[in-house]
């Protein structure tokens, strides 16, 4: 740790000796700063592949800092339809269509660097964060990081991206390993007074087989002389998804001197999966919304800027798993042993077949349906500039952005199935498992009470995070003529971010008299335990469900429809008061506070920065937690328990210094050197966290779950960097380059075990006090190494290519894999483009990744790669036809355990077709 400080003042002061020593050289260095370049870069009208190429390796050639820049192709145009898929050709960069463990969706929505987590990069819009909320309950209330959902982020919104691997004093910190800043466009900046572009078209989901309508529109004005203008834009996306699965969750042992280890002494401490299911994951999407930006030049030397933007995204979804109850049938050791002939591999349970007991239960089915699943994300930001002088330029911004994740229904039942079917599965590695029930009917429900029978309603309620940021900042720039020094930039900035989950609410079974919710369920009451009461009538999986991921297991399986589900649900207690499940509500309150000077030095062949920033975060977190009934605090309404506030505060502060040094050996050749220490806090739910329970499967088990820790410090980087750039011809490179991150306070997990009263089928009311071994956070070390390799090159006119590499090999002091670290990830692409037709293909390649611990559980993403296309046709300088393919490859979205031995899930999500009717005028 002190030897890596060392190395970081050292080459501070390696920077500034080099600075100095060419300065030496010199009698006068240009007075133009790197943000004065970028203003003008961004009056240039590019159009096209290759116009946007040359403007975005224009932009990195000209920054003194270690940055990728993505342009759009034209306005409205980025090269795929999410902006994630573009971020996922830049090198180092990886992207994730899961932001925990929930299972990989159509649709990529987090974006890290260098092998590390999403939530040590930050993404910002024009420079501010943006609060951002989640539609998946599970990242609702499970694992909330400080990532953006770029599922709410569309990009057409996009002038160009800017990814920056190396820090500057001046940038607002929160991106422990880098930044993603996405630039929308300034009204002034249009070439017409008046312009309109837009696309109507429809996307294909190949999956669901359905086809829906999308449209966006941008509009702009602005006056004769250019001093005051308008932009205006609006889209609406809809599109449906499925997704095919099979979900292997979690893996538990046989007990060492349990009645199975006994009889059978091999299988003694053996893991084996506690649930096999045939999960139907079905949506529809709707995303809408729009920005709208004034800009406005009163006179020569002032400017003014206004934003809004919002974007909503209604995710109502349904949730369906038939399963193999492994954890009921062998109970850790206490239940039925496998008939003989099992196959135990890598000490895991990888076949086994259990002869039918009459007496005996073998599968569970879980239907969960979530109307009203939304999410949604807006800002409001004011700024100007004033040009005090030639040289003195100050600016500032305020701004406010708030997001919400709401689940506020979830319809549930779970039903006892398989009763006295037998069952038995074979394990082959990564991918689908065989598995059966026996002689269990999957196609119908059968005979209530006989082949099934409801077991448990549950399912949290009224949920609405709450994600909210103010803040304001002034900056200043004081330009020097001639000598070493070029110019001073500094400034202040404070903001407050919150984060609430105020309400959750459990519901449980119940019954109705009279019409009203009765948990007592007295005699003549409507119960939902009563089979005159359950759901009739039926649908079934679609006929080619999970056909493409391999595997024998249930396919034909039966369910009820989303409003059989809410209909059966009147049979719940939803009372907010009694069934408030406090240990699933938090809150988060977090102001930071940061000043910082920054030194800009030019030369004739060399640029450079130093700088520092001081950072102060005050942390204040809420969490509920259980309490004696006796407590002077103590709050006694909830079913769940007696319990009371806890108010935990900390307050850190760090100086974040930087150096960069940019020197151009020759013409087309550039050398960068960066050092620096970034700053990045735990996510919410590792702070403030709500405590997510999974009960056990037996009386005498142990359940697991997840919680927070309120004393968790912020991650602080040590970052080097080193690169060399080879701009050998037009539209060209060729890059090579190192990286070192020393990572203090990395978050990792450990396990810790908690009792907590439950509540459900095993443990009826009034409840009892069970064991659960909760996943926390915990500050710990780790360290990413690694290399990145690029080029881009041209052949003739029309066609060129690209290519890349990264690899990254990150550790930690406790041993556990680092979270989201790919060792290794490639891209490869070609294009090609003349006046009337364009066309590209792209391959991505990302290897396996740690993505934390489920259910006790490790999770690992395997191997998995992607292909993309699009191709696109000029009718005339006004009208266009563009189609964007995605997924072409079909791709399976992979995970295991600690062993590839241990199957976790296998998830397919198919191919989508984008055809788009362009226009402009």
């Amino acid at each position: 740790m002190k030897v890596r400080k060392s190395v970081l003042s050292a080459s501070i002061v390696m920077a500034l000796g080099f600075a100095a020593n060419a300065a030496a050289q010199e009698t006068t260095a240009p007075a133009t700063s790197a943000s004065q370049e970028a203003k003008d870069l961004d009056t240039v009208v590019v159009k096209g592949i290759r116009g946007a190429i040359e403007q975005s390796l224009e932009t990195k050639r000209d920054d003194v800092t270690r940055v990728e820049v993505i342009t759009s192709e034209d306005i409205g145009k980025m090269p795929d339809k999410n902006v994630a898929d573009s971020l996922a050709r830049v090198p180092g960069v990886n992207i994730s269509a899961a932001s925990a463990n929930e299972g990989a969706f159509d649709e990529n929505d987090r974006v890290s660097m260098r092998g590390t987590s999403p939530s040590l990069t930050q993404t910002l819009i024009d420079g501010h964060n943006v609060a951002t909320g989640d539609w998946f309950v599970l990242n609702q209330t499970g694992t909330v990081g400080r990532s953006v959902s770029y599922s709410l982020l569309p990009a057409e919104l996009v002038d160009k991206v800017v990814v920056r691997k190396s820090s500057e004093a001046k940038l607002v910190e929160g991106g422990a390993v880098g930044s993603v800043d996405i630039v929308t466009r300034n009204p002034l900046n249009f070439d017409t007074g008046f312009s309109v572009f837009g696309s109507v078209g429809a996307v294909y989901a190949e999956q669901p087989d359905k086809i829906d309508p999308q449209i966006s529109v941008l509009g702009n004005w602005k006056n004769d002389d250019g001093s005051f203008g308008v932009t205006v834009q609006a889209f609406s996306e809809e599109r449906h998804l499925r997704r095919d699965g099979q979900e292997l969750l979690g893996y538990e042992q046989i007990a060492a001197g349990s009645a199975i280890a006994t009889s059978n002494p091999d299988l003694a401490g053996v893991f084996y999966p506690t649930l096999v299911g045939s999960a139907l994951f079905e949506q529809e999407r709707k995303r809408t919304g729009g920005m709208i930006t004034a800009q406005w030049k009163p006179t020569d030397t002032i400017e003014l800027e206004a934003n809004y933007f919002r974007s909503d995204m209604k995710a109502d979804n349904y949730n369906r798993n038939y399963m193999l109850w492994g954890a009921r049938i062998l109970g850790q050791g206490a239940g039925q042993a496998p008939d003989p002939g099992y196959v135990v591999r890598d000490n895991t349970l990888v076949q086994a077949n259990f002869t039918a007991d009459p007496t005996r239960q073998y599968g569970i089915y879980d239907e969960i349906s979530r109307p009203r699943a939304k999410s949604n994300t807006e800002f409001f930001s004011l700024g100007g500039k004033w040009d005090v002088s030639e040289s003195l330029r100050f600016t500032a911004q305020a701004g406010t952005s708030e997001g919400h994740g709401k689940t506020p229904t979830q319809d549930v039942a779970e039903w006892d199935t398989g009763l006295g079917t037998g069952a038995g599965w074979s394990m082959h590695g990564v991918g689908a498992a065989d598995w059966n029930l026996g002689s269990a009917n999957t196609s119908v429900p059968g005979t209530p009470n006989v082949d099934y029978r409801l077991d448990w309603i549950f399912g949290f309620q009224d949920i609405d995070v709450v994600d909210e940021e103010d803040w304001g900042q002034v900056d200043g720039q004081w330009f020097v003529d001639g000598g070493l020094l070029n110019s001073v930039e500094f400034g202040v900035r404070q903001a407050k971010h919150k984060r609430n989950l105020d309400q959750v609410t459990a519901q449980g079974p119940a019954c109705l008299v009279n019409g009203q919710v009765d948990p007592s369920c007295p005699p003549g009451s409507q119960s939902p335990f009563d089979p005159a009461n359950f759901p009739q009538g039926f649908q079934n999986y679609p006929s080619d469900f999970a056909d493409g991921i391999g595997g024998n297991f249930p396919r034909n399986i039966w369910f009820h429809s989303m409003e059989q589900l809410a209909d059966f649900n009147r049979f719940t207690n939803r009372n907010p008061v009694t069934r408030f499940f406090f240990p699933g509500a938090y809150g988060l309150e977090e102001t930071s506070s940061a000043g910082y000077v920054q030194l800009n030095f030019s030369g004739e062949k060399w640029t450079g920065n130093v700088g520092m920033r001081y950072v102060q975060t005050e942390e204040e977190v809420t969490n509920y937690v259980n309490a004696s009934a006796t407590d002077p605090g103590a709050i006694t309404t909830s079913l769940f328990g007696p319990y009371k506030t806890v108010l935990t505060k900390n307050t850190y502060r760090d100086f974040l210094p930087s150096a960069n040094l940019k020197v151009d050996l020759t013409d087309e050749l550039v050398l960068r050197l960066a050092a620096s220490r970034t700053l990045t806090r735990p996510d919410f739910s590792a702070l403030a966290g709500s405590v997510s329970l999974l009960p056990p499967a037996t009386v005498n088990g142990v359940g697991s779950g997840t919680g927070g820790n309120p004393n968790l410090e912020p991650i602080l980087s040590t970052n080097l960097d080193a690169t060399v750039e080879w701009y050998y011809a037009p539209r060209s490179l060729f890059s090579a380059g190192v990286f070192s991150m020393d990572i203090d306070n990395y978050v990792s997990l450990d396990r810790e075990r908690q009792e907590y009263l439950t509540i459900d089928s095993l443990h009826p009311a009034p409840g009892a006090m069970v064991p659960y071994d909760l996943v926390v956070p915990v500050n710990s070390h780790a360290e990413v190494n690694g290399v990145e390799l690029a080029w881009e090159g041209t052949f003739g006119e029309y066609f060129g290519a690209f290519a890349n590499y990264t690899y990254a090999e990150g550790d930690t002091d406790d041993g556990l894999p680092m979270l989201g670290t790919s060792e290794n990830t490639y891209n490869v692409g070609v294009w090609f483009e003349n006046q009337m037709f364009n066309a590209r293909v792209n391959y991505t390649y990302r290897s396996e990744f740690f993505s934390g611990l489920d259910r006790a559980s490790a999770f690992w993403q395997d191997d998995i790669d992607n292909v993309s296309a699009s191709f696109g046709w000029k009718i005339n300088d006004n009208y266009s036809l563009t189609l964007d393919a995605m997924n072409l490859n079909n791709p399976k979205t992979k995970y295991f355990a600690e062993s590839k031995e241990r199957p976790r899930s296998i998830y397919e999500n198919g191919r989508q077709y984008y055809l788009n009717f362009r226009f402009n005028f």
